[in-house]
């Protein structure tokens, strides 16, 4: 789920970002996140599905998402894993390894 910018150009840049070539400014409209989270996906050849957060934040804000956190939602909809918040708790392996046992801690 692509949410608000974590460091865009407007507020917060990183140097990091700058050396990924990753820098966009905060997006005011839904369209603006649309075009980044394809960019996202086109350049990094991302093969999940990808949902991208309403303007006003709902899914950030109902799953404490930013800056970054991994869930996996099982086939009938319910949480099977939920990840530390990013970026020190924020460990893909964890999910890697645990899935399909993963259980919501």
């Amino acid at each position: 789920m692509y949410v608000r910018e974590a460091h865009p150009t407007d507020e917060w840049q990183m140097k990091s970002n700058v050396k990924d070539d990753v820098c966009y400014a905060q997006p005011k409209t839904l369209e603006q996140r649309v075009i980044i989270a394809n960019d996202f996906i086109k350049r990094f050849k991302f093969p999940l599905p990808f949902g991208i957060d309403d303007m006003s934040n709902a899914a950030d804000n109902a799953y404490s998402a930013w800056p970054e956190r991994i869930y996996i939602i099982d086939e009938s909809g319910h949480i099977a894993y939920r990840g530390g918040m990013g970026p020190f708790n924020y460990k893909p392996e964890k999910a890697a390894n645990g899935w399909p046992r993963a259980t919501v801690p």
